[in-house]
């Protein structure tokens, strides 16, 4: 049965979605486009559970918006919320797949008239997103298997510290190269341009030595792709990622970046420039660094499918190799086998020719026996309705219905008068009786 959706042109038919699914896919989208967002409004409804968590609505008198503020954020508000509160929030836009409901995830919250900072954010964010990017389709897929890894932060930071380890623990062959830059201050963002140009610059020369031997030489390391980390902090610490000339920087880049800044709650311009965004300086060397060991027992693995498949292959060749000498070296006893199964087919036709002229031959002679039979039976039967037929018609002469005293009366054109409209006074009447008629005159004629 056709599909309700389903069109003549197979190209406008909507794809079909599970619910779960479209729900999930409507959160990546207010991800991908809102987030992090902050929201002024008066608060309603507001309600601490138990688990600490708060849940209440914003709204405005256009609007509202249903809130949740987990208790580690709830922790943080320097005030009591209450019903009625101006206030400003900051956090994450997505769907409460449960319901089905837009859900604002707060993670900040502060009475309304503050925020001038992230305010500024927004600004920028709302210029750059216009310019088309954080456009996903300029975005790049990470190398699989990086040849080099670049790094840029602060050689003092501890998310250096958390970089290299994760690095040397999972790929130790991989070469890694830190361009040091301030991740804080004042001069912390010309700072990280500058860092990442310089990377940007190792990144070309790299690529010109490819395939030359003299780069081995010069033990100059082929970059794949860039980590750009900081550890965690306020909006403050932070607000070298979200300087105008830094997301310019970030989508020059000539291969994939990823910014790892701050926690996994933490967002800045950084992060919707870069081509991934990790929620942790850890979790960006992880991304870019599949274990060695994962690699190796790949490698392990495809080598015994390889081994096992090329044995397969032997055997099954060795099979028909001695399938094929067998029947060539013996050939008499295929063609006596040929011979033999001949015979049989020819056996059974006759068999089944013989039995198909019998039953022939008996249906022939039953037909010749019964025949006799069939016609006197037709003919009795033809005999019969007649017979019915002839009786009905007897039944319908009306000579039957004179003979038990009723009469047929005309006028003189010889019309049934069947009215007492017809039969005036003085008219002459014929009354056909069942043995002959006779003629009457109307004298006073009476209705019933």
């Amino acid at each position: 049965m056709n599909s309700m959706f389903e069109s003549q042109s197979p190209a406008a038919a909507p794809h079909v979605w599970d619910v779960g699914a479209l729900c999930h896919a409507i959160g990546d989208a207010l991800q991908a486009r809102f987030n992090p967002v902050a929201v002024r409004g008066e608060l309603s409804g507001f309600s601490r559970a138990a688990s600490g968590h708060c849940y209440f609505n914003l709204k405005d008198a256009s609007g509202q918006i249903r809130c949740a503020m987990f208790r580690r954020s709830a922790e943080q508000v320097g005030f009591s919320p209450r019903d009625g509160d101006m206030v400003e929030v900051r956090g994450r836009l997505g769907v409460y797949e449960q319901r089905g409901d837009l859900q604002l995830v707060v993670e900040g919250m502060q009475r309304a008239g503050q925020g001038a900072l992230f305010e500024q954010f927004l600004r920028l964010k709302a210029k750059l997103e216009s310019e088309g990017l954080f456009e996903q389709a300029r975005k790049r897929q990470l190398a699989t298997l990086p040849r080099g890894i670049g790094v840029v932060t602060s050689l003092g930071a501890a998310a250096l510290h958390d970089v290299v380890t994760a690095l040397r623990r999972r790929v130790p062959h991989i070469p890694v190269v830190i361009a040091p830059a301030l991740v804080q201050g004042v001069q912390a963002p010309q700072s990280i341009v500058q860092a990442l140009l310089k990377m940007y610059q190792l990144v070309q020369e790299g690529q010109g030595l490819e395939g030359d031997l003299s780069a081995k030489k010069s033990h100059q390391p082929i970059i794949d792709t860039i980590l750009l980390v900081r550890g965690g902090g306020s909006l403050e610490d932070l607000w070298a990622f979200n300087d105008e000339q830094v997301a310019r920087t970030i989508v020059q880049s000539p291969v994939p970046l990823i910014s790892g800044v701050g926690h996994e709650t933490d967002f800045t311009i950084a992060d919707f420039c870069a081509d991934l965004r990790a929620p942790t300086p850890t979790a960006a060397a992880e991304l870019v660094a599949q274990p060695r060991e994962v690699w190796l027992g790949a490698l392990d693995l495809m080598q015994d499918r390889l081994d096992n498949a090329v044995h397969r292959l032997l055997d099954r060749q060795a099979q028909r190799l001695d399938l094929a000498a067998g029947r060539l070296g013996r050939p008499s006893e295929q063609l006596g086998r040929n011979h033999l199964h001949l015979a049989r087919q020819a056996q059974r036709l006759r068999h089944a020719m013989l039995l198909k002229m019998q039953r022939l031959v008996q249906n022939h002679q039953g037909l010749q026996a019964n025949l006799p039979n069939i016609l006197q039976r037709s003919l009795e039967q033809q005999k019969n309705k007649l017979d019915r037929m002839d009786l009905r018609l007897q039944l319908l002469d009306p000579r039957l219905v004179l003979q038990r005293g009723y009469a047929l009366l005309t006028d003189d054109k010889g019309k049934p008068v069947t009215h007492i409209k017809q039969a005036k006074p003085g008219a002459a009447l014929k009354a056909q009786l069942s043995d002959g008629a006779v003629d009457v005159i109307v004298t006073h004629p009476r209705l019933l």
